[in-house]
């Protein structure tokens, strides 16, 4: 397992059990929702595709968001994702 899906795995573990009431203190589904956006766009520049805007979904959703599009950062784009990821954990 990698340093960045060790780190994923520790913010789903952190959020996934949050009700809405926990999601909407302090901004932090817009932070996760900023970062799934963020994963995504690494994804996206390191495969050289157009960035994508990834549809917002209610904040209940944000830990399957960030499961699936962890899963397509691709190995050139690790390092920089793990920093992202690691931030926005330490934030929450």
């Amino acid at each position: 397992m990698t340093d960045f899906a060790t780190s994923v795995d520790r913010l789903l573990n952190q959020v996934r059990h949050w009700e809405a009431p926990r999601w909407r203190a302090e901004g932090r589904g817009d932070r996760v929702y900023a970062l799934v956006q963020r994963l995504a766009d690494l994804a996206a520049d390191a495969e050289g595709r157009p960035r994508r805007v990834v549809p917002r979904e209610s904040d209940l959703v944000l830990p399957d968001q960030l499961r699936v599009i962890a899963d397509d950062v691709p190995a050139g784009a690790l390092q920089e994702a793990l920093a992202e990821v690691d931030a926005v954990r330490q934030s929450l």
